[in-house]
């Protein structure tokens, strides 16, 4: 979705000085410069490590990379050293964000913690740190990436079947679960700054994001005293709720009542399971979900899978074929949702918040490292001497250290 209306976004004119690297903190900043954010990305010397994460790449860039920094700019700058600070302060100086994911007590050590120097240099600031387990407690200060937090916040225990035993979760969502609770914090903090007139400090963990997201298996815990066990495809709470073979292809539906059941039942031509006593409530289905499982893949394996599942949407049953990234990406709706965006060589998914008077929109493409930095110092008032001095001094980093 490029940005063909001239319509500015839901945050243009708001200035965020990035200094995240990996998923959870670049994943925030997308969605906000989607909607207009200016975005400054400010690379550490070695660049942001997930560039080098591939296969597969573009011009030397991986795909972990690009799908996560679109519609921002990039500076490199050694901020080790005092002179690149310097700069960082300068940057922050009509900045509205800083959100870094540096170990906790790094900025401190620099001289440019939160509490000591910029909320009180910079009043109205709002900083966003996101970390692995925060600053203090047990766990406090170590670091954490998305695998080990889901293991450690209990998705893998409910994740898999009785054969594969604990399994991470395939798509990254700690760190994406992160990004999004970021983004919200964010917003919400400029939205009471309006009230206030003063920024704040934001603690965001990936553990504290983990833990809030085990639903529904941390209040069946807690109201049952049972711990949670992987069900593979199939829902804890709600039976129909799986995968199911069909003759054509796999499918997945679920009843969320007994009204649903019934539709689900009579366009299987099985009316006779809603008065079975094991199946007449949800509890029941549950209960007995296995041999509910057979009964109802008795029928569809002898029946096509996307004609059963059209005929359950049009009954008001939710359902639809298991797709591949392939055939998701070439989906007609999601073509017609504008989920599908392409520009020049990026191919890559759509914006999913839709505003009705201020559209989101795609107006550059990841950057390479440091590709605007000249250009971003200049606007923040450096002098062209200023700025090779900085370049000459490994300030202002233009190539990857290797």
């Amino acid at each position: 979705m490029s940005d063909e209306t001239g319509v500015p976004g839901a945050l243009a004119g708001k200035r965020v000085v990035d200094l995240t690297r990996v998923l959870g903190g670049p994943y925030c900043t997308q969605i906000l410069g989607d909607h207009g954010a200016e975005i400054i990305k400010v690379e550490p010397p070695q660049g942001d490590e997930v560039r080098d994460w591939g296969p597969p790449f573009h011009e030397g860039d991986a795909s972990y990379f690009i799908g996560l920094n679109r519609n921002k700019r990039s500076i490199g700058l050694d901020l080790s050293k005092a002179e690149g600070r310097d700069v960082l302060l300068k940057l922050l100086e009509n900045a509205d964000v800083l959100i870094d994911n540096y170990k906790p007590g790094t900025m401190e050590r620099w001289g440019i913690g939160y509490e000591e120097v910029l909320s009180k240099r910079f009043p109205k600031l709002v900083h966003c740190r996101i970390s692995g387990y925060g600053g203090d407690g047990p766990l406090g200060g170590y670091p954490g990436y998305d695998a080990i937090i889901q293991g450690t916040a209990g998705w893998f225990s409910v994740n898999g079947t009785e054969d594969s035993g604990p399994t991470r979760v395939g798509i990254p969502m700690v760190d994406m679960g992160t990004g999004l609770y970021a983004a919200i914090a964010i917003l919400m903090a400029i939205i009471e700054r309006g009230a206030s007139d003063q920024g704040q400090y934001i603690d965001m963990t990936l553990f504290d994001s983990a833990v809030s997201l085990m639903h529904p298996y941390l209040i069946n815990y807690v109201l049952s005293d049972k711990v949670p066990v992987a069900t593979g495809n199939a829902h804890p709470n709600v039976s129909p709720y799986d995968k199911y073979r069909s003759k054509t292809v796999d499918i997945f539906f679920g009843c969320g009542n007994d009204r649903a059941f019934g539709r689900l039942c009579d366009i299987l031509d099985r009316a006779d399971l809603p008065s079975d006593p094991r199946f007449e409530t949800n509890s029941g289905r549950v209960t007995n979900r296995d041999a509910l499982k057979v009964e109802l893949e008795s029928v569809l394996i002898r029946r096509d899978g996307e004609v059963v599942c059209e005929a359950l949407l049009k009954a008001g049953v939710p359902a639809g074929p298991v797709l591949d990234t392939a055939q998701m990406f070439d989906h007609e709706h999601t073509k017609h949702r504008e989920m599908a965006v392409t520009m020049d060589w990026y191919r890559m998914s759509g914006i999913p918040i839709k505003f009705s008077r201020t559209p989101g929109s795609i107006r550059s493409l990841p950057p390479k490292f440091g590709q605007h930095g000249r250009d971003i110092l200049a606007e923040s008032g450096y002098g062209s001497d200023e700025i090779d001095a900085l370049a000459e001094g490994n300030i202002l980093v233009e190539e990857r250290r290797k």
